[in-house]
């Protein structure tokens, strides 16, 4: 499957928060939480070429269209950060965290939930 440009990626997180939906439905979801106003026939051809890709499917059975993700967000999400990793940081997922927390902007909360992860990833090591 072929990684999803931003604007498909803008589709897909509209039919992962909502389910599977018509053309009409996401373009409608695009327009609320956009700036930038995105016509109907744009979304179509989009979710035309994204239906090609792989990256949905289509259920023709109705007489409009209705779109669903092929590929799961997590699935998704980590293909993308694995290709942005290698391709910004070399391959570093240690450099990508310092950056990233770097600038001193995390939260408390966020904070909390990364030393979280980091425990419970530490007693996964240890069970091995």
């Amino acid at each position: 499957m072929l990684a999803p440009t931003e604007g498909e990626l803008a589709i897909l997180r509209v039919l992962w928060s909502d389910g599977p939906a018509t053309v009409r439905a996401v373009n409608d979801r695009l327009n609320k939480t956009s700036d930038k106003p995105v016509g109907y026939t744009t979304t179509l051809k989009l979710m035309q070429l994204m239906a090609d890709k792989g990256l949905v499917d289509r259920d023709t059975s109705a007489r409009s269209h209705v779109y669903s993700a092929v590929a799961g967000q997590e699935h998704t999400q980590r293909g993308l950060l694995r290709r942005f990793v290698d391709s910004t940081f070399g391959g570093s997922r240690t450099q990508l965290v310092l950056r990233a927390l770097g600038g001193g902007e995390a939260s408390a909360e966020e904070l909390a939930e990364i030393k979280r992860l980091i425990e419970s990833l530490e007693k996964e090591d240890h069970h091995d």
